[in-house]
């Protein structure tokens, strides 16, 4: 038994100097760079309401920039949109490939020639007015080839909400290098001439993931793919428990349907824990119930002092109810990660945006349109 209750030692431990080497690494000198020539492109459905609280706070951002909103067809709110400089691209419906991913390389096309740094957004985000200077710095700098952000989601009170929210705060905080960074689309940057070299149209085509798609690109071409530790964007998380476990589900989709290598390498990590768990709540006994607890509690602490350090006070609010769950129950929080990545494997449809997709090796081999 004393074995097994060292190795569950080791384990725990590593856990918690996982999300102590995250808030290690948030950078307190948060430098912005504010070069001519950015253009954000953001991706919207034709449904969408305008994103008031989006635009205020992308009017607020500290660097000034071009607006480019792709749409499917005609969405009146985009077409109403006060912005300062802002440009509409109608992509028409996608036949084979996801309809983000069709959208976005419309928005590619209508670039400018002056259009010299390149800022992807979602719709769904609340991003601080560092956002696109933060992005921005590393590649003025060249200190980055592609720089990305991650999704901090601010569930509401439900317990189903906030325990996908635990799941997804798990990735969050989990280390960042160069080597191993996936960039997500929610905020991501690049320069245009390096969307030139990865040649992004062609790679995107017939693709339904668009960031999956950009990272194992860059990974291809040994590109240097930066975090931006600090910017942890938050993005609210509503509706209904099933909603949201479709859509942590369909993370997973996305991930093994483009690259299975990187599904089995998380499954594993996920199993021993939960295998762990396992062990110390039905052989292991109080000292293991400590061990798993006593870190449990430990990286509640580090995660409190990384929102509150990243995001605004009340969005720090609705993100630490995510943390009940793992002060509580660590154990349920990592089962559920372990069944949704199981899930997620069992099929290859994804359902998303209003359109179910069968995905094979990335490409999309099948498009239904949700009646």
């Amino acid at each position: 038994m004393s074995w097994a209750l060292g190795l569950w030692l080791v384990l725990q431990g590593a856990t918690v100097l996982g999300v102590a080497h995250y808030l290690r690494h948030v950078p307190a000198d948060r430098q912005e760079e504010a070069p001519d020539g950015v253009a954000v492109l953001l991706c919207v459905k034709d449904d969408w309401d305008g994103g008031p609280d989006l635009m205020k706070r992308l009017a607020a951002q500290n660097v000034p920039f071009r607006l480019i909103v792709a749409t499917s067809g005609a969405c009146p709110a985009a077409e109403k949109l006060d912005f300062r400089d802002v440009q509409i691209v109608r992509a028409g419906v996608a036949h084979d490939e996801g309809q983000k991913v069709h959208k976005l390389r419309a928005a590619l096309r209508a670039l400018k020639p002056d259009d010299r740094y390149l800022v992807f957004i979602d719709a769904d985000i609340e991003p601080p007015a560092r956002l696109i200077g933060r992005l921005l710095f590393p590649l003025v700098r060249d200190k980055a080839d592609i720089v990305t952000g991650y999704r901090l989601l601010l569930p509401d009170a439900r317990p189903l909400l906030t325990l996908v929210g635990a799941v997804e705060m798990q990735l969050a905080t989990l280390p960042r290098a160069a080597s191993s960074t996936m960039p997500w689309g929610g905020a991501m940057a690049m320069t245009r001439p390096m969307a030139e070299q990865l040649e992004l149209d062609r790679v995107l085509a017939g693709r339904l993931s668009d960031d999956m798609t950009i990272g194992l690109a860059g990974w291809h071409e040994k590109l240097r793919l930066r975090p931006v530790r600090d910017l942890l964007v938050a993005s609210p998380l509503e509706g209904s428990g099933r909603t949201a476990l479709s859509f942590a589900i369909r993370q997973y989709r996305h991930v093994i349907t483009s690259s299975p290598g990187m599904w089995r390498i998380a499954a594993l990590v996920v199993s021993v824990q939960s295998l762990g768990w396992l062990w110390a709540l039905g052989w292991g006994g109080w000292s293991a119930m400590g061990v798993g607890y006593g870190a449990a509690w430990c990286r509640v602490m580090i995660r409190m002092r990384i929102i509150a350090s990243v995001i605004e006070p009340d969005q720090a609010r609705k993100a630490r109810r995510s943390l009940i769950w793992d002060a509580v129950a660590p154990f349920i929080v990592t089962w559920t990660h372990l069944t949704i990545q199981v899930v997620g494997a069992l099929s290859r449809r994804i359902r998303w945006g209003g359109y179910d997709y069968w995905v094979k090796q990335g490409k999309v081999v099948r498009i239904e349109k949700i009646h």
